[in-house]
């Protein structure tokens, strides 16, 4: 097209067809990658119109985000959950305490153990077993009180001080009558001091032990701060009545 002075010359521009887009796609697959701002303007395909082959990315975008929403969900709920727990737990272990601080005499202490810390707790059992020096097993003892030949805790225990077993079977040696119950269970050694004892030596080995006939409430890898805790608060308050100069 011609003209004359002062006129400007323009031609007709070629129209951009959808196959022209899509060769240009095709040649710079990643185009939306770069320019991602644009997937925001884009429509996708809906129903049979997408073709075989044809790749929702914006869908793919939206459900892996959905995915990544809901695993942080998951992920937040459990927190609060454990948070819930942890705190219920450690007003039980509270309450267990004051009420044990309140008891006056070694029989009223060992029935509390074995009796009251079973209610505070949630549980299904509380044992106290204390081993005897060499020698015939004696049964006379504060109610409640299991006497247990000497070397039983170490076999029981091993080297550890605390166990937390789950899925099993109570033994009658740790929980009597209440075997058949107990499904899971944590122990944790004591060392009673007893008035008279020689110098050096830790004290009259003697085993606490909690269940459950739930066989999933205790399992190894459990934190055991609240529980080392209780069981230093029984140790010492056991050891002052069996030694007053305690």
């Amino acid at each position: 097209m011609s003209s004359g002075p002062g006129q400007i010359t323009t031609s007709a521009m070629d129209e951009l067809t959808a196959d022209d887009v899509a060769a240009f796609l095709r040649d710079h697959p990643d185009f939306l990658a770069r320019r991602p701002e644009l997937l925001h303007q884009l429509l996708p395909p809906a129903g049979p119109e997408r073709g075989a082959g044809v790749v929702d990315i914006r869908e793919r975008m939206l459900e892996r985000l959905r995915g990544e929403v809901g695993r942080l969900s998951d992920q937040q709920q459990l927190l609060v959950d454990t948070t819930r727990a942890n705190m219920m737990n450690l007003r039980r272990v509270h309450a267990a305490v004051l009420h044990l601080l309140s008891c006056r005499g070694l029989e009223a202490m060992v029935q509390a153990v074995t009796g009251d810390l079973v209610v505070l707790l949630d549980l299904d059992g509380a044992s106290l077993v204390v081993e005897q020096p060499a020698g015939p097993v004696a049964s006379i003892g504060p109610v409640g009180l299991g006497m247990a030949p000497h070397g039983t805790i170490d076999r029981i225990l091993g080297r550890a001080d605390v166990a937390l077993q789950s899925d099993i079977l109570g033994s009658v040696e740790v929980w009597g009558h209440q075997a058949g119950l107990i499904r899971s269970q944590a122990l944790v050694r004591l060392r009673l001091a007893v008035e008279g004892a020689p110098e050096g030596v830790d004290g009259t080995p003697a085993l606490l032990a909690f269940g459950s006939a739930d066989p999933d409430l205790f399992q190894p890898g459990q934190a055991t701060d609240l529980l080392l805790f209780l069981s230093g608060v029984v140790e010492r308050v056991i050891a002052a009545y069996l030694d007053p100069a305690w």
